[in-house]
Order: structure tokens, then sequence, then C-alpha cells
């Protein structure tokens, strides 16, 4: 049996042995050999050295989180700092709801959580979108007091959004008695994520106002909202206020700008920021690819894909962006070989394997080119189910390209969608059409019946006008709002010129 040492100084100084030789550890191997020492030096159920050990078992590049677990579990100390180490190795694990019951376990051994054991483990839920548990940990941070924390906080707010809860998000924030610009990041990410953009841009400028400066990760949020939204006259003031400002036009920025441009039909802008910017991911390359592609430049979009491709760029690959912006191209160019030779290279060359979007798009460049039966039949070797987007992609293509149903193709379709989304009003409208187009006036007749019975309405064609510095939101069919009626009263004299005229 081993003697302890019976000098502090000695003790000590095997400790501090220890922990330097645990900075220098490279593998599990070398711990465990390690670990021996601490065992037989009586230094194991030292809080530092327990900690240092549990740290390299969590977060170090050999990590073993099982063996990290086994160290807490058998240590007798009642500190949260080696907790709150394992449930930050599990938050940055393929199974990070394991930190909520490695959480559990800390509290029934009498571990009292702190302010750096919430954040972790509220990221852990966000991570497995674990709601209920989430919950839980929101409730226990009350109890403890530390909800109020601005860590605990805006871990809160992430998670809420990232569980698509963004009523629940906005009342943490607003509840919040102290905010950083990462909070307003927060609150912005989980609004933009899950679609409430006018609320994101309303939580920008409340920042603004607030004294809060935006920073990088502030400005793309804004950025990507005007992409989305095709907010033209924003994104260039975002784009002034960046050059204002001295901001370095980072591989980040960079890549927003091209995207809110490409999308907003600015190509010449796009092109611009995107030939300037000295270095490029596969993020920028497929956003201006995308971007030529949706606006019928599909030659541009192929060719600097290509030059992407080529030896120049050989350190970047093409991702499931990339080519869903090259599919796209050959849909509107028509060019069906061509389309699917890229699909063909996109799994086979480089390893990506092809989402619904993919095979969604290709239904749309057989479908765009009157190949109906190619199109069913690329459908039917569909290696997943295909989703309704995909069937109505094609029943889409039928109502232009065959309409009288020849093949009976759109016959199989419609009864196919209509089983899956029996009270979709979209699909609805789509087969009543179909009918009308064929003088099946009684069959059509029918099908909107059916709509109004069960009270399924298709939901309004919409579009957004960016005149002036705002956004007009108009929808299809009347709308009573005052704003408007000068444009209808403008309309109706429109119309009556062109009638007047032809």
């Amino acid at each position: 049996m081993v003697r302890l040492p019976k000098l502090n100084t000695q003790f000590l100084s095997k400790k501090h042995q220890c922990l330097f030789l645990l900075n220098l550890c490279g593998s599990m191997e070398q711990m465990r050999q390690i670990q021996a020492q601490i065992h037989l030096s009586g230094l194991y159920q030292d809080t530092h050295t327990l900690s240092e050990l549990v740290y390299f078992c969590s977060l170090s590049p050999s990590k073993n989180l099982r063996h990290a677990r086994a160290l807490v579990h058998h240590g007798a100390t009642s500190s949260p700092i080696s907790w709150n180490i394992l449930i930050r190795g599990y938050a940055a694990s393929d199974s990070p709801l394991e930190a909520f019951w490695v959480f559990r376990k800390m509290r029934e051994r009498g571990a009292m959580p702190n302010k750096l054991t919430f954040p972790f483990l509220i990221k852990s839920c966000a991570a497995a979108s674990a709601l209920g548990e989430g919950k839980q940990v929101h409730a226990d941070a009350f109890k403890c007091g530390l909800d109020s924390d601005v860590y605990v906080g805006n871990n809160l707010i992430n998670f809420y959004g990232c569980c698509k809860r963004i009523v629940d998000a906005r009342k943490v924030f607003d509840e919040m008695p102290d905010r950083t610009v990462v909070s307003w990041n927060s609150v912005i990410t989980a609004c933009v994520e899950s679609l409430w953009l006018g609320e994101g841009i309303e939580y920008f400028f409340r920042m603004w106002g607030c004294g809060f400066e935006p920073d990088e990760t502030s400005m793309v949020l804004l950025l990507s909202v005007c992409a989305e939204l095709g907010y033209l006259s924003l994104g260039r003031w975002a784009h002034s206020q960046l050059v204002l400002r001295g901001m370095v036009l980072s591989v980040q920025l960079g890549t927003a700008l091209v995207d809110m441009y490409g999308k907003s039909g600015a190509l010449g802008y796009a092109r611009f920021v995107f030939e300037r910017m000295e270095k490029k991911n596969v993020w920028t390359w497929s956003a201006m690819i995308l971007g030529l592609a949706q606006h019928g430049f599909a030659k541009e979009a192929l060719a600097l894909f290509a030059m992407m491709s080529s030896n120049n760029n050989h350190d970047i690959c093409p991702n499931y962006v990339t080519y869903l912006g090259v599919l796209c191209a050959c849909s509107h160019a028509g060019m069906v070989d061509e389309g699917y030779q890229y699909f063909h290279d996109m799994e086979c060359v480089h390893g990506i394997k092809p989402l619904m979007m993919h095979y969604g798009v290709m239904v749309d460049v057989f479908g765009r080119a009157g190949l109906l039966e190619e199109a069913y039949e690329f459908i039917q070797r569909m290696p997943i189910e295909p989703d309704p987007v995909v069937w109505r992609t094609l029943l889409s293509a039928c109502t232009v390209h065959d309409v009288h149903d020849h093949a009976g193709i759109g016959e199989r379709v419609r009864k196919r969608l209509l089983r899956m989304e029996p009270r979709r009003g979209g699909n609805l409208v789509i087969v009543a059409n179909m009918y009308a187009e064929v003088g099946m006036w009684e069959k059509a007749a029918n099908v909107r019946r059916v709509m109004r019975d069960g009270g399924m309405k298709k939901m309004a064609g919409e579009s957004c006008v960016d005149l002036g510095g705002s956004m007009h939101r108009f929808f299809a069919g009347y709308d009573p709002c005052p704003d408007l009626t000068p444009v209808y009263y403008l309309l109706h004299g429109l119309n009556l010129h062109l009638k007047m005229v032809y």
C-alpha cells in the first residue's frame, strides 16, 4: 500500500505534477495512466483534480463521455464544477439530451446548480428540440433564482426559438432585466427562423433605438430578412451602414449581401459584391449561382458553377444548395439531359445525397419540358416517399402540357395528391381548374362544392412591392383596406383604358 505524502508541500507538488501531465495528455490511454497516479497519490477526491480529469474526458479531442460520467458519479465531491463540465460535454455531443439526465443525477447527489449549469443544459434541450425537458429546466432555473441571469436568458430565448415557441421566446426577452447584443440577436434569430420577419425587423430597430450597436450577426440577420422579403431598399440601407461604419466584409457578411441582392433580383449588385470579395466559401458561390438561376440566367449560373469546380477553386466543393441552383438553372433553360447528368453527379461524384427539394426540381425539369411520363417514372423510382409538393409540381405540369389528360397521368397524380392532402384547398383548386379547362363543368362544380361544404379555402396569392422604402403587401381578390381604395380606382381605370384600346 502506497503511503500518502506527509508534507503539504509534497502533496501540492504531486498534484501540480499530475495537472501538468494532464495538460500534455493526448489520448485516453495516457489519461488512464495519469488517473492511476492520481488514485495512488490520494488526489481522487480533490475537486480541482477531478474537474480537470472530467474536462479532458468531456471536451478534449480524445473525449470519452462515458468515462467522464463514471468519474463524476464515483466522485464524492458536491461541487457543481465537474457536473457542469459533463453537462457541457453532452451539450456538444450527438446525444445532447443526456445532459438533462446528468442534471437530474446532480440534484439527487445534492450538488447545487449555479449560473454556469443552466446555459449548457438549456443548449442541450435546444439541440434536441426537447420542449418538455427544457420547460422543466426553465422552472428549475426560476426556483434557483437564476432565470434573470443574462446568459441563462439568452439560451432560453434560443431554446424556445428552436422549438418554434416564438411567443415564449419573446416573453423571456421582454422580461429580461439586463440585455446584451447577444440577447437582441437571439430574439431576432428566433423570429427570422420561424418566419416572423416583420417582427425580426422591428426588434432590429428597437435594438438600435436602445443604444446597442448591431454587430456582424445582427447585420447578417437583417440581410437574411431582406432576402426573404425581397426588401431591396432596406437591404441597400443595411449595405450602406456596413460601409459607413467601416465593417470588414467578412465571408458571412459578403455571402448575406450576395444572397439578399440575388433574391431581390438586383443581380448586378450581387455580382459586384461577389467579385470584390477576397475570400469566398461554398455558400457564397451557391448564393450567386442560385440567384442567377432563379432569375432566368441559366447559362451564367452554369458557367459560374463550372468556374467554381475548376482547379483554381479545388478547395471548394459544391453542397446541396449549389446543386439546387444548378438544377434550377437546367429547369429554366429546358436542359433535361444536362439536368439529369448533374443530378447523377451530385451523389455519384460529390457524395451529396439528394433531398426532397432536389427531387422536386428534377420533376420540374421534366415537367417544364413536357416529359410527363418521364417525370412520373422518376417519382416512382424515388428512394424516399415523395411529398405533396413533388406531386403538385407534376400535376401543375399536367395542366399545362396535357390538359385533356390523354396519358392518364393527371388523373393518377390527382388521386394520389388528394389522398395525401384531402383538405388542402389549393389542390382542389388545381383539380377544379383542370376540369373547367376541358369543359367538364359538372365535375368542376362538384369539386368546388366539396370545398365550400368542407369550409376549405385556397390561401390567397400574395405579392410584396418595395416602394419608397416601405413594403406593401397585396393579396389576390378584393381587400377592404381603406389605404388600397386609390389603388383599386387606378386598376379600374387601367382596365377601362385597355378595353377601349383593344
